[in-house]
């Protein structure tokens, strides 16, 4: 039966590879954007490894409970899968229920906050100029973003065409951030469920008996003893 004994020790043991295999993954992302230089921002890099090494310390923890049937590390497993369920989902949802206005916001927000060498990358990278009419104009952030001449170029479909203007960064940022919610979202939901599942798996195994387990037996001599 699968939910006998062997059963969830066996898929307790195989969520918990799966959890280390995308630790790994989640490690050699990071490593490699920033060898690479395609992440050159060190919290962001940070973060990832973070998050992949302690995902790697909680699987750990659980192959340890699993593997060994043992009650304490189980029941830290389940608390601590427990928490993380609660912080993802609401991320989740969070990332889910974010609206255009909001993205926008964000985006406006970040804009403000980078720096001229960061602002040149995306103009390069989305071949746009500024962000929008309305922070390019602002009377305390007047023409703060850097020059257009690099991507002006390529902004013309028609090389012929002297006089094209290249479109704000807001219209080509806009798709791009909200695919990102909408995946980091999903993502998050979907390893959410996961780790209930994982939760109510551990749960369900912590309580059962392992039936190779020998019980104690007091063991008396057989020849009877007269005094």
């Amino acid at each position: 039966m699968c939910g006998g004994f062997t059963c969830s020790k066996n898929a307790l043991i195989a969520l918990n590879v799966l959890y280390i295999m995308v630790a790994f993954v989640l490690i050699g992302v990071a490593v490699y954007g920033r060898a690479a230089s395609i992440v050159t921002n060190l919290p962001i890099v940070g973060g990832i490894l973070a998050c992949g090494i302690l995902l790697i310390l909680i699987s750990v923890l659980g192959l340890l409970g699993a593997v060994k049937h043992h009650q304490v590390l189980l029941f830290f497993y389940m608390v601590i899968l427990f928490l993380l369920f609660l912080i993802q989902f609401s991320v989740a949802c969070a990332c889910l229920g974010v609206n255009n206005e909001q993205q926008t916001q964000l985006a406006e927000q970040g804009w403000k906050k980078v720096d001229n060498k960061t602002r040149s990358s995306v103009q390069e990278v989305f071949t746009c100029c500024g962000f929008d009419d309305i922070v390019d104009r602002d009377a305390n952030y007047q023409y703060h973003h850097p020059s257009c001449e690099a991507v002006q170029p390529h902004c013309c479909m028609d090389p012929t065409v002297l006089d094209c203007t290249c479109p704000h960064c807001l219209e080509k940022l806009q798709s791009t951030i909200n695919y990102a919610f909408k995946l980091c979202g999903w993502i998050g939901l979907f390893f959410s469920f996961s780790e209930l599942i994982g939760l109510i798996l551990s749960r369900h195994y912590r309580n059962l008996s392992d039936p190779e387990e020998r019980r104690a037996t007091a063991v008396f001599p057989r020849q009877n003893f007269t005094y």
